[in-house]
């Protein structure tokens, strides 16, 4: 998603440690202190002229924008200030790295192979079916994007002349098409709407996912909530949603209001069936979901004509040992040899510690710099000590501390929010509305790689807390967010020279999304619904598939088919009458126990019938550390939340068996 363009390459910087490194660290000087001017230099220390800027972009920015004054924007420029002396004498130490523009198609023959469909390349040695499966299982939206990338690989390969081995679009979505008929379960898939229709007239509804009699995705109502509601829709596919809005006229008066504390209080409905964290998916199915996701957030930005241009990674030289400027990934290699199972850098948690230490009503906390001098010293001994356990935390001070974290995120060589989707966080701004804002942060997290996801829900997390003391340390979910801002999005911006203007824009935008990512965790951190149910349908007709081979060879080894499947049902439904289900637990006392469904039983109450049989001591030590898992049918594992309604999760995957465990680490 890019809101600025250019036809040249794009420069990324990477620092690298050595002992020639000058600047480490930021400056002490009193609040404000040539805020304004550094906005002129502050952000963008490379060459790189724009050549084409779009002069007004699909839908006006955020009006947050417009609330803001240079006054309000004071901590962000004096934050601006502060890393650019920081790093003024670093400039020796940086390493560039010129991406080149991709040739024609090459973007969206990535996109296709990171969605899932690598066997159109010859590039998979899975059967064709499968992606056909995979097909079957999209919204209308979702295979509309599909195919408008498929034909702009095709065409691209057309053009070149190339003997390519990839089948023509028309065919693959043809079958597709005629798959309505022969749907694996016996019920009519969904169909995709081809070129010819672009989602006009309020008949074209969002097609359910139906499982048995079970429906998994409801169609999208002819007019959607009004805006008000403060209930975030996670049921109904976001782009089918945004294209109903498109159709309302309602909804292209709603703009966004205010900032800070005039910000919506959205909240999630209360799902029967659970709502799903990021974390509560076994790997196999989170990787569904986030293919899911990708075409999800592609078919979102297609409806509201927002460009995403994903930008390519760049294999640069990084240290591959040491504390600052090194790869998350190579960070936690070598804190997991100390710390095993750790997820989040070893030094990023002491240096959270560290500040908490000090209270986190410390007026100023995050805003008000480390001296210069002191925070290069302190620099230079982490990386000697820190891994050898000798260095000593009582010398740093808790503004010390402050400076040192935003330090580490600002000098990863690849930034936080990912190359891939830096500009992506950054264009969300574009949006129309509060509640797209949120639902294209939802998708983008979910993209993110699991060691920066990580590694961002601590820092978001720890950042709340700060918030929960403004009363004391004055800084409100505004303030963090304009001091925080830079340090995620300056160091790693494709390094293009802007006006006074654009860089206001940007200075309101990036404040924003990180106020949305600050305030709304709870939503963000959700897997949506609808994504969760296509995995569903995506298993379900995968495991129909297996199950008509497996019946095919048992056929041809001579085996009895009707005393097999006889045999199966019988191990399945063994013991266990109608109505009732059967919860192991290995891991505790009572390790299998038979619970009755009622319409009011929860996942909590499970649990507690489970752990009142452990004794005193080990009953406390059990509560928080071991959850109810659904496991099998038509999901690999899920962690249920307390409030899941057993009776209607049990109907909607009738298959299931049923775990008491903790989470892995």
């Amino acid at each position: 998603m890019s809101w600025l363009s250019s036809s040249q390459g794009v420069v990324l910087t990477a620092y690298h440690h050595s002992g020639k490194d000058q600047a480490v660290g930021e400056s002490q000087g009193k609040d404000g202190e040539q805020a304004t001017s550094s906005r002129r230099y502050g952000q963008y220390t490379m060459n790189q002229e724009i050549t084409k800027v779009k002069e007004k972009p699909p839908f006006d920015r955020s009006s947050s924008q417009d609330s803001m004054d240079e006054l309000q924007l004071e901590d962000y420029w004096t934050e601006v200030d502060n890393i650019k002396k920081s790093s003024e004498n670093r400039q020796e130490d940086q390493e560039v790295v010129v991406v080149k523009e991709p040739d024609e198609g090459e973007l969206e023959e990535e996109w296709l192979k990171e969605a899932g469909f690598s066997i159109l390349f010859g590039e998979s040695a899975e059967d064709p079916q499968e992606s056909m499966t995979f097909l079957s299982t999209l919204t209308r939206t979702q295979a509309a994007a599909v195919q408008k990338r498929v034909e702009m690989v095709y065409q691209t390969l057309r053009k070149k002349n190339k003997q390519h081995q990839i089948p023509d679009v028309r065919n693959i979505f043809a079958q597709r098409r005629e798959s309505k008929e022969k749907a694996p379960d016996g019920t009519e898939s969904q169909t995709v709407r081809t070129n010819e229709n672009k989602y006009q007239g309020k008949d074209d509804q969002a097609c359910s996912l139906v499982a048995g009699e079970k429906e998994l995705i409801p169609p999208v109502p002819e007019e959607a909530p009004a805006s008000e509601t403060d209930i975030i829709n996670l049921e109904v596919s976001f782009a089918e949603q945004a294209v109903n809005q498109k159709e309302s006229s309602k909804d292209r008066t709603q703009r966004n209001k205010g900032y800070d504390t005039l910000l919506p209080n959205f909240r999630l409905p209360k799902e029967k069936t659970g709502t799903t964290k990021i974390g509560d998916l076994a790997p196999q199915d989170m990787k569904k979901v986030c293919a899911f996701a990708l075409i999800e957030l592609t078919a979102f930005c297609d409806i509201l004509g927002v460009e995403l241009k994903k930008q390519k990674a760049v294999k640069i030289k990084t240290k591959d040992s040491g504390v600052f400027c090194v790869p998350l990934t190579v960070l936690l290699e070598q804190d997991q040899r100390k710390v095993p199972g750790t997820r989040i850098p070893l030094i990023f948690q002491k240096l959270i510690s560290r500040i908490e230490e000090g209270g986190l009503e410390t007026e100023g906390l995050l805003r008000i710099p480390g001296a210069a001098i002191r925070i290069k010293s302190l620099c230079q001994e982490l990386e000697a000590k820190f891994y050898e356990g000798t260095f000593n935390w009582e010398s740093v001070k808790q503004h010390d501390a402050a400076s040192l974290l935003k330090r580490f995120i600002r000098e990863l060589p690849q930034p936080l929010l990912s190359v891939e989707y830096l500009t992506a966080f950054q264009a969300v701004q574009n949006l129309p509305t509060r509640e797209q804002q949120l639902q294209a942060l939802n998708l983008l997290i979910i993209l993110l790689p699991d060691a920066n996801r990580d590694t961002l829900k601590a820092l978001l997390e720890f950042l709340q807390r700060v918030i929960d003391n403004k009363e004391k340390n004055k800084m409100t979910v505004m303030n963090v967010a304009m001091v925080m801002a830079p340090n995620l999005f300056m160091c790693h911006t494709l390094g293009l020279k802007f006006s006074e203007q654009q860089e206001f824009a940007m200075a309101a935008g990036t404040a924003n999304t990180m106020n949305l990512l600050i305030k709304y965790q709870g939503p963000l951190w959700t897997i949506p619904k609808f994504l969760v149910n296509q995995v569903r349908r995506l298993n379900t007709a995968f495991l129909k598939k297996d199950k008509k081979m497996r019946k095919k060879l048992l056929k041809k080894m001579a085996y009895d088919r009707e005393k097999y499947e006889k045999q199966d049902k019988s191990t399945n439904d063994a013991d266990v009458p109608q109505g009732v289900i059967r919860v192991q637990a290995p891991h505790l006392s009572k390790v299998s126990m038979a619970i009755q469904l009622t319409e009011k039983l929860k996942a909590s109450d499970v649990l507690a019938r489970f752990l009142s049989q452990e004794s005193g001591i080990a009953q406390t030590l059990k509560k928080g550390e071991v959850f109810l898992y659904e496991v099998g049918g038509n999901i690999g594992e899920r962690c249920l939340d307390d409030d899941t309604y057993m009776k209607d999760l049990y109907q909607l995957n009738p298959n299931a068996e049923w775990v008491i465990k903790s989470k892995p680490s």
